[in-house]
Protein backbone atom coordinates (compact mmCIF):
# COMPACT_ATOMS: atom_id res chain seq x y z
CA UNK A 1 0.00 0.00 0.00
CA UNK A 2 1.63 3.53 -1.27
CA UNK A 3 1.64 6.53 0.73
CA UNK A 4 1.35 10.14 -0.60
CA UNK A 5 1.62 13.36 0.41
CA UNK A 6 -2.10 13.20 0.82
CA UNK A 7 -2.23 10.51 3.38
CA UNK A 8 -4.74 11.31 6.29
CA UNK A 9 -2.67 11.36 9.43
CA UNK A 10 -4.34 7.41 10.30
CA UNK A 11 -5.49 4.88 7.56
CA UNK A 12 -7.74 1.56 7.41
CA UNK A 13 -5.80 -1.55 6.53
CA UNK A 14 -7.63 -3.02 3.92
CA UNK A 15 -6.09 -6.17 5.29
CA UNK A 16 -7.60 -6.70 8.60
CA UNK A 17 -8.76 -3.43 9.52
CA UNK A 18 -6.49 -2.21 12.05
CA UNK A 19 -5.31 1.70 11.65
CA UNK A 20 -2.36 2.60 10.20
CA UNK A 21 -0.62 5.28 11.93
CA UNK A 22 1.13 7.94 9.23
CA UNK A 23 4.83 7.23 10.32
CA UNK A 24 6.47 9.20 7.88
CA UNK A 25 4.59 12.29 9.68
CA UNK A 26 6.02 11.07 12.67
CA UNK A 27 9.79 11.29 11.23
CA UNK A 28 8.83 14.58 10.00
CA UNK A 29 8.10 15.86 13.26
CA UNK A 30 10.43 14.20 15.06
CA UNK A 31 12.87 15.82 12.53
CA UNK A 32 12.01 19.25 12.82
CA UNK A 33 11.82 19.02 16.58
CA UNK A 34 15.20 18.29 17.10
CA UNK A 35 16.52 20.69 15.01
CA UNK A 36 14.47 23.33 16.94
CA UNK A 37 16.19 22.23 19.53
CA UNK A 38 19.85 21.81 18.52
CA UNK A 39 20.27 24.35 16.48
CA UNK A 40 19.99 25.99 19.89
CA UNK A 41 21.99 23.56 21.84
CA UNK A 42 24.27 22.95 19.41
CA UNK A 43 25.38 26.86 18.76
CA UNK A 44 25.34 27.25 22.60
CA UNK A 45 27.84 24.24 23.15
CA UNK A 46 30.25 25.38 20.08
CA UNK A 47 30.51 29.16 21.89
CA UNK A 48 31.15 27.44 25.60
CA UNK A 49 35.06 27.12 25.24
CA UNK A 50 35.25 30.62 23.85
CA UNK A 51 33.04 33.05 25.66
CA UNK A 52 32.86 31.19 29.48
CA UNK A 53 36.42 31.20 29.58
CA UNK A 54 37.08 32.11 33.01
CA UNK A 55 37.95 29.44 35.27
CA UNK A 56 37.42 26.99 31.91
CA UNK A 57 34.01 27.55 32.91
CA UNK A 58 32.36 26.09 29.53
CA UNK A 59 34.89 23.48 29.09
CA UNK A 60 34.42 22.21 32.84
CA UNK A 61 30.76 22.62 32.77
CA UNK A 62 30.15 20.78 29.29
CA UNK A 63 32.76 17.81 31.08
CA UNK A 64 30.57 17.61 33.65
CA UNK A 65 27.26 17.58 31.42
CA UNK A 66 28.82 14.68 29.27
CA UNK A 67 29.81 12.48 32.87
CA UNK A 68 26.26 12.99 33.78
CA UNK A 69 25.04 11.86 30.40
CA UNK A 70 27.54 8.83 30.89
CA UNK A 71 26.13 7.87 34.43
CA UNK A 72 22.37 8.17 33.72
CA UNK A 73 22.47 6.57 30.01
CA UNK A 74 22.93 3.16 32.72
CA UNK A 75 19.67 4.04 33.75
CA UNK A 76 17.64 5.89 30.55
CA UNK A 77 16.62 2.64 29.35
CA UNK A 78 14.48 1.95 32.03
CA UNK A 79 13.33 5.86 32.29
CA UNK A 80 12.26 5.55 28.83
CA UNK A 81 10.38 2.40 29.48
CA UNK A 82 8.49 3.71 32.08
CA UNK A 83 7.51 6.50 30.57
CA UNK A 84 6.97 5.43 26.90
CA UNK A 85 9.46 6.99 24.07
CA UNK A 86 7.05 10.29 23.34
CA UNK A 87 6.95 11.10 27.06
CA UNK A 88 10.60 10.80 27.38
CA UNK A 89 11.50 13.37 24.22
CA UNK A 90 9.17 15.67 25.58
CA UNK A 91 10.87 15.57 29.26
CA UNK A 92 14.31 15.01 27.49
CA UNK A 93 13.78 18.69 26.08
CA UNK A 94 13.66 20.53 29.38
CA UNK A 95 17.24 19.86 30.17
CA UNK A 96 18.33 21.73 26.85
CA UNK A 97 15.73 25.09 27.60
CA UNK A 98 17.61 25.06 31.50
CA UNK A 99 21.15 24.75 30.12
CA UNK A 100 20.65 27.09 27.72
CA UNK A 101 19.09 29.41 30.12
CA UNK A 102 22.00 29.39 32.43
CA UNK A 103 24.31 31.13 29.92
CA UNK A 104 22.75 34.24 30.80
CA UNK A 105 24.08 34.58 34.01
CA UNK A 106 27.13 32.41 33.58
CA UNK A 107 28.30 30.92 36.95
CA UNK A 108 29.59 27.82 38.96
CA UNK A 109 26.06 28.36 40.50
CA UNK A 110 23.96 28.24 37.13
CA UNK A 111 25.97 26.45 35.29
CA UNK A 112 26.93 23.32 36.91
CA UNK A 113 23.51 22.08 37.95
CA UNK A 114 22.21 23.00 34.70
CA UNK A 115 25.04 20.92 32.90
CA UNK A 116 24.19 18.01 35.75
CA UNK A 117 20.16 17.72 34.88
CA UNK A 118 21.05 18.05 31.32
CA UNK A 119 23.35 15.12 31.53
CA UNK A 120 19.89 13.24 32.84
CA UNK A 121 18.03 14.76 29.98
CA UNK A 122 20.06 14.43 27.60
CA UNK A 123 20.40 10.37 28.40
CA UNK A 124 16.54 10.09 27.85
CA UNK A 125 15.88 12.14 25.14
CA UNK A 126 18.19 10.27 23.22
CA UNK A 127 17.39 6.66 24.09
CA UNK A 128 13.80 7.73 23.65
CA UNK A 129 14.92 8.90 19.98
CA UNK A 130 16.32 6.18 18.87
CA UNK A 131 13.77 3.77 20.42
CA UNK A 132 11.00 5.53 18.82
CA UNK A 133 12.63 6.60 15.28
CA UNK A 134 13.41 2.28 15.00
CA UNK A 135 10.08 1.21 16.32
CA UNK A 136 8.59 3.98 13.83
CA UNK A 137 10.39 2.22 10.92
CA UNK A 138 10.04 -1.13 11.91
CA UNK A 139 6.24 -0.12 11.61
CA UNK A 140 5.91 1.91 8.42
CA UNK A 141 8.15 -1.82 6.79
CA UNK A 142 5.43 -3.82 8.41
CA UNK A 143 2.63 -1.92 7.49
CA UNK A 144 3.30 -1.85 3.97
CA UNK A 145 5.25 -5.02 3.23
CA UNK A 146 8.86 -3.00 2.96
CA UNK A 147 12.28 -4.12 3.45
CA UNK A 148 12.81 -3.67 7.34
CA UNK A 149 16.74 -2.61 7.02
CA UNK A 150 16.05 -0.29 3.96
CA UNK A 151 13.42 2.13 5.75
CA UNK A 152 15.56 2.05 8.97
CA UNK A 153 18.47 3.36 6.57
CA UNK A 154 16.18 5.69 5.49
CA UNK A 155 14.30 7.31 8.01
CA UNK A 156 17.83 7.32 9.67
CA UNK A 157 19.13 9.54 6.90
CA UNK A 158 15.97 12.20 6.72
CA UNK A 159 16.10 12.17 10.49
CA UNK A 160 20.10 12.90 11.05
CA UNK A 161 20.25 14.94 7.82
CA UNK A 162 17.39 16.86 9.73
CA UNK A 163 19.60 16.95 12.79
CA UNK A 164 22.99 18.18 11.74
CA UNK A 165 21.47 20.97 9.45
CA UNK A 166 20.72 22.47 13.60
CA UNK A 167 24.92 23.62 13.02
CA UNK A 168 24.21 25.86 9.55
CA UNK A 169 20.89 27.52 10.93
CA UNK A 170 21.95 27.30 14.62
CA UNK A 171 25.45 28.85 13.90
CA UNK A 172 24.13 31.41 10.82
CA UNK A 173 22.12 33.22 13.73
CA UNK A 174 24.70 33.15 15.61
CA UNK A 175 27.12 34.45 13.09
CA UNK A 176 23.94 37.61 12.54
CA UNK A 177 23.79 38.30 16.51
CA UNK A 178 27.25 37.99 17.64
CA UNK A 179 29.72 40.68 17.53
CA UNK A 180 33.53 41.00 18.36
CA UNK A 181 34.41 44.17 19.85
CA UNK A 182 37.60 46.07 20.48
CA UNK A 183 39.59 44.23 23.23
CA UNK A 184 38.49 40.94 22.53
CA UNK A 185 34.99 41.35 24.06
CA UNK A 186 31.64 39.99 22.14
CA UNK A 187 28.54 41.80 22.28
CA UNK A 188 24.99 39.85 21.28
CA UNK A 189 25.22 37.24 23.58
CA UNK A 190 21.96 37.88 25.68
CA UNK A 191 19.68 37.97 22.48
CA UNK A 192 21.23 35.39 20.65
CA UNK A 193 20.15 32.99 24.19
CA UNK A 194 16.70 34.63 24.00
CA UNK A 195 16.29 33.59 20.58
CA UNK A 196 17.49 30.11 21.55
CA UNK A 197 14.99 29.70 24.28
CA UNK A 198 12.29 30.39 22.13
CA UNK A 199 13.72 28.09 19.61
CA UNK A 200 13.68 25.14 22.66
CA UNK A 201 9.95 25.58 23.47
CA UNK A 202 8.63 25.49 20.19
CA UNK A 203 10.62 21.98 19.99
CA UNK A 204 9.17 20.93 22.35
CA UNK A 205 5.11 22.18 22.07
CA UNK A 206 6.71 20.02 18.13
CA UNK A 207 7.24 17.05 19.60
CA UNK A 208 3.23 16.92 21.91
CA UNK A 209 1.95 16.26 18.45
CA UNK A 210 4.08 12.70 17.84
CA UNK A 211 1.66 9.45 17.77
CA UNK A 212 2.08 7.52 20.81
CA UNK A 213 3.85 4.28 20.19
CA UNK A 214 2.46 0.80 21.94
CA UNK A 215 4.66 -1.17 23.89
CA UNK A 216 4.60 -3.79 21.19
CA UNK A 217 6.40 -1.72 18.55
CA UNK A 218 8.87 -0.55 21.03
CA UNK A 219 10.31 -4.10 21.37
CA UNK A 220 11.55 -5.59 25.00
CA UNK A 221 8.98 -2.79 26.21
CA UNK A 222 7.84 -4.24 29.89
CA UNK A 223 4.53 -4.17 31.55
CA UNK A 224 4.17 -0.61 33.28
CA UNK A 225 2.68 -2.82 36.52
CA UNK A 226 6.40 -4.29 37.14
CA UNK A 227 7.61 -3.43 40.36
CA UNK A 228 10.80 -1.25 40.38
CA UNK A 229 13.12 -3.94 41.59
CA UNK A 230 12.27 -6.36 39.22
CA UNK A 231 12.92 -3.18 36.64
CA UNK A 232 15.95 -2.14 37.54
CA UNK A 233 17.02 -6.52 38.14
CA UNK A 234 15.58 -6.71 33.64
CA UNK A 235 17.56 -3.50 33.27
CA UNK A 236 20.95 -4.36 34.83
CA UNK A 237 20.87 -8.15 33.10
CA UNK A 238 19.64 -6.07 29.20
CA UNK A 239 23.68 -4.24 30.31
CA UNK A 240 24.92 -7.47 31.17
CA UNK A 241 23.39 -9.37 28.37
CA UNK A 242 24.32 -6.58 25.65
CA UNK A 243 28.23 -6.51 27.32
CA UNK A 244 28.38 -10.09 26.44
CA UNK A 245 27.70 -9.76 22.88
CA UNK A 246 30.96 -9.76 21.02
CA UNK A 247 28.71 -7.74 18.65
CA UNK A 248 28.38 -4.89 20.69
CA UNK A 249 32.29 -5.27 22.60
CA UNK A 250 33.26 -4.87 18.63
CA UNK A 251 31.06 -1.75 17.84
CA UNK A 252 31.90 -0.44 20.70
CA UNK A 253 34.99 1.14 19.93
CA UNK A 254 33.46 2.95 16.45
CA UNK A 255 30.96 4.01 19.34
CA UNK A 256 33.46 5.97 21.41
CA UNK A 257 35.25 7.03 19.02
CA UNK A 258 32.08 8.69 17.16
CA UNK A 259 32.33 10.61 20.65
CA UNK A 260 35.60 11.51 20.39
CA UNK A 261 35.31 13.09 16.72
CA UNK A 262 32.16 15.28 18.10
CA UNK A 263 34.00 16.52 21.21
CA UNK A 264 36.97 17.35 19.14
CA UNK A 265 34.98 19.45 16.36
CA UNK A 266 33.35 21.27 19.81
CA UNK A 267 36.14 22.51 21.55
CA UNK A 268 39.13 21.63 20.51
CA UNK A 269 38.85 23.00 16.47
CA UNK A 270 37.23 25.74 17.59
CA UNK A 271 39.53 26.76 20.02
CA UNK A 272 43.07 26.04 18.22
CA UNK A 273 42.22 26.08 14.29
CA UNK A 274 39.46 28.48 13.94
CA UNK A 275 39.32 31.18 16.53
CA UNK A 276 43.13 32.41 16.45
CA UNK A 277 42.11 32.95 12.26
CA UNK A 278 38.50 34.04 12.37
CA UNK A 279 37.65 34.94 16.12
CA UNK A 280 34.64 33.93 18.14
CA UNK A 281 32.37 35.61 15.74
CA UNK A 282 33.79 33.30 13.18
CA UNK A 283 33.15 30.03 15.44
CA UNK A 284 29.49 30.44 13.81
CA UNK A 285 30.42 30.29 10.23
CA UNK A 286 32.82 27.53 10.42
CA UNK A 287 30.40 25.32 12.18
CA UNK A 288 27.67 26.62 9.74
CA UNK A 289 30.10 24.53 6.70
CA UNK A 290 30.31 21.95 9.00
CA UNK A 291 26.68 21.11 9.79
CA UNK A 292 25.82 21.62 5.56
CA UNK A 293 28.01 19.14 5.05
CA UNK A 294 26.92 16.82 7.90
CA UNK A 295 23.17 17.38 6.88
CA UNK A 296 24.12 16.45 3.20
CA UNK A 297 26.58 13.17 4.04
CA UNK A 298 23.40 12.23 6.41
CA UNK A 299 21.19 12.18 3.94
CA UNK A 300 22.81 10.33 0.89
CA UNK A 301 24.13 8.05 3.96
CA UNK A 302 20.86 7.08 4.77
CA UNK A 303 19.69 6.77 1.32
CA UNK A 304 22.34 4.00 0.46
CA UNK A 305 21.80 2.45 3.18
CA UNK A 306 20.14 -1.09 2.65
CA UNK A 307 22.17 -3.27 5.30
CA UNK A 308 25.29 -4.68 6.69
CA UNK A 309 27.34 -4.22 3.43
CA UNK A 310 26.31 -1.33 2.82
CA UNK A 311 27.07 0.39 6.50
CA UNK A 312 30.58 -1.44 5.70
CA UNK A 313 31.65 0.52 2.91
CA UNK A 314 29.77 3.65 4.27
CA UNK A 315 31.59 3.70 7.23
CA UNK A 316 35.18 2.99 5.87
CA UNK A 317 34.16 5.73 3.68
CA UNK A 318 33.93 8.06 6.45
CA UNK A 319 37.11 7.00 8.55
CA UNK A 320 39.07 7.39 5.52
CA UNK A 321 38.35 10.86 5.62
CA UNK A 322 38.45 11.72 8.86
CA UNK A 323 41.72 9.65 9.11
CA UNK A 324 43.35 11.88 5.98
CA UNK A 325 41.98 15.00 8.05
CA UNK A 326 43.80 14.17 11.02
CA UNK A 327 47.22 13.51 9.04
CA UNK A 328 46.36 16.53 7.30
CA UNK A 329 46.16 19.06 10.33
CA UNK A 330 49.07 17.01 12.25
CA UNK A 331 51.29 17.61 9.78
CA UNK A 332 50.84 21.22 8.14
CA UNK A 333 48.40 23.27 11.28
CA UNK A 334 49.58 26.61 11.28
CA UNK A 335 47.93 29.99 12.16
CA UNK A 336 47.85 31.83 8.82
CA UNK A 337 46.18 35.20 7.77
CA UNK A 338 44.29 36.32 5.37
CA UNK A 339 42.43 34.06 2.92
CA UNK A 340 44.25 31.06 3.51
CA UNK A 341 43.73 31.51 7.12
CA UNK A 342 39.87 31.64 6.36
CA UNK A 343 39.56 28.36 4.15
CA UNK A 344 41.79 26.47 5.56
CA UNK A 345 39.06 26.00 8.61
CA UNK A 346 36.29 26.24 6.27
CA UNK A 347 37.91 23.40 3.86
CA UNK A 348 38.56 21.27 7.45
CA UNK A 349 34.86 21.62 8.90
CA UNK A 350 33.46 20.69 5.60
CA UNK A 351 35.03 17.46 5.62
CA UNK A 352 34.71 16.63 9.22
CA UNK A 353 30.70 17.23 8.32
CA UNK A 354 31.12 14.44 6.30
CA UNK A 355 32.41 11.49 8.66
CA UNK A 356 30.54 12.95 11.33
CA UNK A 357 27.11 12.03 8.86
CA UNK A 358 28.66 9.07 7.97
CA UNK A 359 28.97 7.79 11.48
CA UNK A 360 25.50 9.69 13.01
CA UNK A 361 23.20 8.04 10.32
CA UNK A 362 25.36 4.37 10.44
CA UNK A 363 25.52 3.49 13.64
CA UNK A 364 21.67 4.58 14.51
CA UNK A 365 20.89 1.91 11.00
CA UNK A 366 23.39 -0.55 12.53
CA UNK A 367 22.24 -0.75 16.29
CA UNK A 368 18.78 -0.74 14.89
CA UNK A 369 19.33 -3.78 12.66
CA UNK A 370 21.15 -5.62 14.85
CA UNK A 371 19.46 -5.72 18.49
CA UNK A 372 16.12 -5.10 17.11
CA UNK A 373 15.25 -7.35 20.59
CA UNK A 374 16.06 -4.47 22.59
CA UNK A 375 16.34 -1.03 21.40
CA UNK A 376 16.40 1.53 24.37
CA UNK A 377 19.56 -0.91 25.79
CA UNK A 378 21.07 -0.82 22.14
CA UNK A 379 20.93 2.95 22.65
CA UNK A 380 21.29 3.40 26.04
CA UNK A 381 24.92 1.84 25.17
CA UNK A 382 25.47 4.29 22.28
CA UNK A 383 25.26 7.58 24.39
CA UNK A 384 26.31 5.80 27.38
CA UNK A 385 30.04 5.44 25.31
CA UNK A 386 29.62 8.26 23.74
CA UNK A 387 29.21 10.84 26.65
CA UNK A 388 32.12 9.06 28.36
CA UNK A 389 34.51 9.80 25.19
CA UNK A 390 32.90 13.26 24.84
CA UNK A 391 33.67 13.66 28.52
CA UNK A 392 37.38 12.72 28.32
CA UNK A 393 37.93 15.04 25.60
CA UNK A 394 36.37 18.12 27.64
CA UNK A 395 38.36 17.43 31.57
CA UNK A 396 41.12 16.24 29.33
CA UNK A 397 41.46 18.93 26.23
CA UNK A 398 42.78 21.88 28.52
CA UNK A 399 45.63 19.82 29.51
CA UNK A 400 47.06 18.59 26.39
CA UNK A 401 48.39 19.85 23.09
CA UNK A 402 46.53 20.07 19.67
CA UNK A 403 49.08 17.78 18.35
CA UNK A 404 48.44 15.16 20.95
CA UNK A 405 44.97 15.26 21.00
CA UNK A 406 45.01 14.69 17.21
CA UNK A 407 47.87 11.16 17.66
CA UNK A 408 44.97 9.86 20.27
CA UNK A 409 42.17 9.92 17.89
CA UNK A 410 44.31 8.93 14.89
CA UNK A 411 44.90 5.92 17.05
CA UNK A 412 41.29 5.51 17.99
CA UNK A 413 40.09 5.88 14.57
CA UNK A 414 41.88 2.84 13.17
CA UNK A 415 41.13 0.50 15.97
CA UNK A 416 37.56 1.27 15.83
CA UNK A 417 38.23 0.86 12.70
CA UNK A 418 39.62 -2.67 12.84
CA UNK A 419 36.62 -3.83 15.40
CA UNK A 420 34.09 -2.49 13.02
CA UNK A 421 35.35 -4.29 9.86
CA UNK A 422 35.96 -7.93 12.06
CA UNK A 423 32.61 -7.31 13.23
CA UNK A 424 30.66 -6.71 9.83
CA UNK A 425 32.88 -9.20 7.96
CA UNK A 426 33.07 -12.01 9.79
CA UNK A 427 30.90 -12.18 12.88
CA UNK A 428 27.75 -10.90 11.46
CA UNK A 429 27.94 -13.61 9.31
CA UNK A 430 28.01 -16.02 11.35
CA UNK A 431 25.24 -14.84 13.20
CA UNK A 432 23.62 -14.99 10.19
CA UNK A 433 24.19 -18.52 9.02
CA UNK A 434 23.23 -19.85 13.12
CA UNK A 435 19.85 -17.97 12.48
CA UNK A 436 19.01 -19.40 8.56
Amino acid sequence: MAMDEETPLVLENSKNGNPIVNHQRDVHILSCAFLLIFLAYGAAQNLESTINTEGNLGTISLGILYLSFMFCSIFASLVVRKLGSKNALILGSTGYWLFVAANLMPNWYTMVPASLYLGFAASIIWVGQGTYLTSTARSHANDHSLNEAVIIGKFNGEFWAMFASHQFVGNLITLALMRDEEGGSTSGTTVLFLVFICTITLGAVLMCFLSKRTGKEEAGHPNSSASFVSSVATLFKSIITLLQDIRMLLVIPLIAYSGLQQAFVWAEFTKYIVKPTMGESGVGGAMAVYGVFDAICSLVAGHFTFGLSSISIIVSGGAFVQGAVLVWILLTHSVTGGVLGILYPLFIAALWGIGDGVLNTQLSALLGILFKDDLEGAFAQLKLWQSFAIAIVFFVGPYISLQTMLVIMFVALCLSAVGFLFLTLKVEKSFSYRAA
